[in-house]
């Protein structure tokens, strides 16, 4: 009875498709069809852009802070903090990539700490070869217990433009302690 029955519906579902195949209108033979769409959606054009890598700037990847009048004493030593690992995830339309830059930090307190929030110069640059496109000193705050604690630093607005094809293969967005001299 079953397969019977099964065979019933297979027969009707191939004579109304086959109807639909030998009309010249492709709703014709199909009865309470909705006419077909004349026009399609267009597709959604994508963007893609080169995310340039972090690098660490090796000079400036270690910041120590000193008690007034204390400067390389290590006795006057407040803290020294140093960036790591980073990484970065990109995000582009035609004109502009925006780069979210995320580092991985220490700070480690020194015999003339005091314990509280410490303000860490982080410098982030975007270069193209040795042209500097991007350079922000971000004054970024880390609660400093007296024994030291690790960090996540994170900039996710920093915007550069996207020419086409994307970012120079030559980009790189650098990190390190904004020293106050000239790079």
């Amino acid at each position: 009875m079953i397969g019977t029955t099964a065979r019933s519906l297979l027969s009707v579902s191939l004579l109304a498709v086959l109807a639909g195949c030998a009309s010249s209108s492709p709703t014709s033979g199909l009865t309470g069809a909705a006419p077909a769409a004349t026009a399609q959606a267009e597709p959604t054009p994508v963007v893609q852009a080169f995310c340039p890598p972090v690098v660490m700037r090796e000079e400036t990847a270690i910041h120590r802070a000193y008690a007034r009048g204390g400067q390389d004493n290590p006795e006057k030593l407040m803290y020294q903090a140093s960036l790591a690992d980073a990484t970065r995830a990109c995000t582009a339309n035609e004109t502009t990539i925006t780069i979210n830059v995320v580092a991985q930090g220490r700070i480690v307190a020194g015999p003339a700490v005091s314990a509280g929030q410490v303000n860490l110069p982080v410098l982030v640059e975007v270069v193209d070869g040795e042209n500097v496109i991007y350079s922000q000193s971000v004054s970024f705050p880390v609660e400093l217990p007296t024994a030291g604690t690790q960090f996540v630093f994170s900039k996710p607005d920093v915007q550069i433009p996207n020419a086409q094809g994307g970012a120079s293969r030559f980009t790189r967005v650098r990190l390190g302690f904004d020293t106050g001299s000239k790079r």
